[in-house]
This record gives C-alpha cells, sequence and structure tokens, in this order.
C-alpha cells in the first residue's frame, strides 16, 4: 500500500497512537554519556512491553540517524536485548529528524492492511557516542591485506598504502550534498524570510519556560522513565531570560555580522530514546486503560529541493496540502506540535503558512487558512528546551501531543509536525475520542 493510497482510501479501521514513555533527553556527553543507542532503547522498549494485558506487541519498528558499525537493524537488537519474544518481527526506519515519526506512518500502514494490531514504534540516538570509521580508500586496503594468504603477500601490500590513504572517517551533522550543516542552512533561509534574532530568542525562551513548567506541574511524569542517575530532562532551563540569550553568540555564522542563530535558540546535540504504540482498535484494548489515545486522521509527508528551497522548509509545504484535504484552517486545529529544531525554523514555518504568495505559488495550495495560532504551539515545552536525539524525536513529541490532545473533549484536533535534513518533513492530523 502506498502512502498516497493510505491517505485517500476510506480506512476499514479506525488507528489510533497512544503515548509511550522515553528516557530522559541530556545534552551530549552529559549523563548518559555511556550509554549507545541500543543501551538507550532497551529499557524503552521492556518498560513499553512490560505494562502490556496481551504479552507482546504483534511487530516493531525503530529507528536511529547515526550509523553503527555494530548493527543494521537496531530495531531487532533492541527487541534481542530487551528480551522481548523473539517471535515479533521488527524492522528498521531512519528519515533524518522524522525518523520515529515515519515509524509511526510505516506501522500505520501495516496495521491499516491487516499486518497486525499494535505495533511498537521508537527511536533513539546517542550523539555521545558516535563511532569513527576508516575512510574508503584506507578500509579497502585493510580488506585486502586481510585477504593476503603470505606473509610475502601481506609484506607486499605494505608498501602500497600512502599517507593520502590514511584518513578517519567522522560522521559530521551536515547535508552531504550541500556539506552545510542543518544550522548554516537554517541561517540562510532565516535571512531569506528576514527572521530576527530578538524573535527566535522570544521563541526559544517560551520553550523553556513551558518545558520547566510541565515539568514543575508533573505533566511528564508517566512519559519519562528513569535513566542513569537521570529522573527528569537535564537541558530546559529555569534561570535562562532574555538577557542571557541575546548575549550568546552566533554559532553557524560568525562572520558577516548578521548571524542570528545561537547555542540558545537552537536544538542541542543530544542523547535519548523514545517510543509511541500504533493500534487498531483491537490492538488498543491491550493497552492499559489509563493510557492516553487519539486517532490518526492522516498524514503527508514533504519533499522540496534544498538546493532551490530551504533546507527545512517541507513541513511548510505539508502543513497546508493536509489542512486543504480536510478543509480546515489553522483555527480549527487545538494543538501545534512543532519540532524546534531551530527557533528560527519554528518561527520562518509560521510566517510562510500566513504568506499567501508562497501558499499559491510554492504550495499550490490557493487559499487563506487564517492567522496562525502561536498560542497553542507546543504548550509543554519543544526541543530547543528538551532536547533533540534525532531518532527520538519524533515518538517525543508525539506522545506529548497525545497525552495534551487526550485530555481535551472529543473532537479536538492537533497538527504534529517534524522538518527533516534533506529537505523533507512529515505532519500528523490527529483527533481526541472525547
Amino acid at each position: 500500500m502506498s502512502f498516497e493510497g493510505a491517505r485517500v482510501m476510506a480506512r476499514p479501521q479506525d488507528i489510533w497512537l497512544a503515548s509511550g514513555v522515553r528516557t530522559p533527553f541530556a545534552k551530549v556527553d552529559g549523563a548518559l554519556a555511556a550509554h549507545d543507542a541500543i543501551e538507550l532503547s532497551v529499557p524503552v522498549a521492556r518498560h513499553m512491553v512490560d505494562r502490556l494485558k496481551g504479552g507482546k506487541p504483534d511487530f516493531a519498528v525503530w529507528g536511529v540517524v547515526v550509523p553503527s558499525l555494530t548493527f543494521s537493524n537496531i530495531a531487532r537488537e533492541v527487541l534481542m536485548d530487551a528480551g522481548i519474544d523473539a517471535t515479533v518481527p521488527a524492522f528498521s526506519t531512519v528519515m533524518a529528524c522524522s525518523t520515529s515519526m515515519m515509524g509511526v506512518i510505516e506501522a500505520a500502514g501495516m496495521i491499516d492492511g491487516g499486518g497486525g494490531d499494535l505495533a511498537l514504534v521508537g527511536g533513539v540516538d546517542s550523539l555521545s557516542r558516535v563511532q569513527i570509521g576508516l575512510g574508503q580508500r584506507l578500509s579497502d586496503w585493510l580488506r585486502k591485506f586481510q585477504q593476503a594468504r603470505s606473509l610475502g603477500q601481506k609484506l607486499d601490500h605494505v608498501t602500497h598504502v600512502h599517507l593520502k590513504d590514511i584518513r578517519l572517517f567522522i560522521p559530521a551533522i551536515a547535508n552531504r550534498t550541500t556539506g552545510l550543516s542543518m544550522g548554516e542552512h537554517t541561517e540562510i533561509t532565516a535571512k531569506e524570510w528576514q527572521i530576527g534574532r530578538t524573535q527566535q530568542d522570544e521563541i526559544a525562551l517560551a520553550s523553556h519556560q513551558r518545558a520547566v513548567a510541565a515539568w514543575d506541574r508533573g505533566f511528564f511524569d508517566d512519559l519519562v522513565i528513569p535513566m542513569g542517575g537521570l529522573a527528569r530532562d537535564g537541558i530546559p532551563r529555569k534561570d535562562t531570560s532574555l538577557d542571557k540569550l541575546a548575549r550568546l553568540p552566533p554559532s553557524f555564522d560568525r562572520t558577516s555580522g548578521q548571524g542570528s542563530l545561537t547555542a540558545g535558540n537552537s536544538s542541542p546535540l543530544t542523547d535519548g530514546a523514545a517510543a509511541i504504540w500504533v493500534a487498531s482498535s483491537k490492538g488498543l484494548a491491550r493497552l492499559p486503560a489509563e493510557t492516553p489515545r487519539v486517532k490518526l486522521v492522516d498524514w503527508e509527508i514533504g519533499s522540496v529541493d534544498f538546493r532551490t528551497e530551504g533546507l527545512l522548509m517541507a513541513p511548510a509545504f505539508a502543513i497546508p496540502r493536509l489542512l486543504a484535504r480536510h478543509d480546515l484552517g489553522y483555527a480549527d486545529i487545538h494543538l501545534w506540535e512543532i519540532h524546534e529544531a531551530f527557533a528560527a525554523q519554528v518561527a520562518f514555518h509560521m510566517k510562510a503558512l500566513q504568506d499567501t504568495a508562497f501558499l499559491r505559488d510554492k504550495a499550490k495550495v490557493p487559499r487563506d487558512f487564517g492567522a496562525f495560532p502561536a498560542e497553542r504551539m507546543n504548550p509543554n515545552g519543544g526541543s530547543t528546551a528538551l532536547g533533540h536525539p534525532f531518532g527520538a524525536t519524533g515518538a517525543r513529541i508525539i506522545s506529548q501531543a497525545v497525552k495534551e490532545l487526550s485530555a481535551l473533549p472529543g473532537g479536538r484536533r492537533a497538527i504534529v509536525s517534524i522538518c527533516a535534513d534533506g529537505g523533507q518533513g512529515s505532519v500528523l492530523l490527529l483527533e481526541s475520542a472525547g
């Protein structure tokens, strides 16, 4: 079943999302630095499955963005190390920052097509445990050296290695095509959309304030499990202010005098894992009754040519297309969860969504959706304050949205949006059941 077909067909059954749990999120080289991607994932997966009434999910999807030479299908490895029934099929997925949201979409498609009733979906990244590899030429030389059968052949092979071949491969948070980091790309788009430093710092401050308030009132208590001596996120700051944010130097454009992205208004490099449930109505009955749940109404996957459009602009194309398909305006959405890779990215998304020319000429949706209700956005904090382990962000942000939306009266709607490297992004439309 294609994604396009899944969007327009009459579904044979409702698809539900039920909130899961995650580790606390910690800055790179911080409290979770001793744990690799599998070790971060195992307690999350085990906690999820231990609470099931039916014993095990029908299948699992897990994703990681930063690659490792020690595994290929992390989903299977997580289930094995967690002691989950080995008969549960598990496969991995990846789409940069949208990774675990894509896992949700894939799981929904499988359930929609009769492939099961309950899926465990999650994602992870350990930016503290990035594996350094050998350059391709050195890897080729080493493989051939190992294949040499005699000492003489090995000694002869040694003479063929050159200093220029002795290079290490260190993964970088940069786009392969352009060579620019996401921060450098976002600086370009921020300048194109005339997004100022003050607006970015205001968005970042609100994110921290809302995250701290959410923790203080217990919102995250059933969404986060302790790990590594950490019981809550280590990134939200009670003591930040606009004055403190304004004093931080630019992080990505340090030379033009116009750089506006800083360590304070950008999401930090983060370690963490998160999971969520995707279920049919039948599968939902296997979860504890108190688990927050909402209906998955629809989704949209966006992709733009980032050589001419902003690298992180895809959601600004996808959101209006998704809303137009359901004849909805911005005011019809009661909760907006927008991934804050950068405060500037949130700002130019909001600006584009209210730009008539952009909607007509770029997004190809010639209609007015009304004013964007910023006061309904990220009420419990976003990635700037909570952190952003690439593969885990989708499950984190969806679980937050599910819990918040499920507490509202029936028929209320939410949009969950994530931008991703490569000029891509994904958006979900959710609805409360009441």
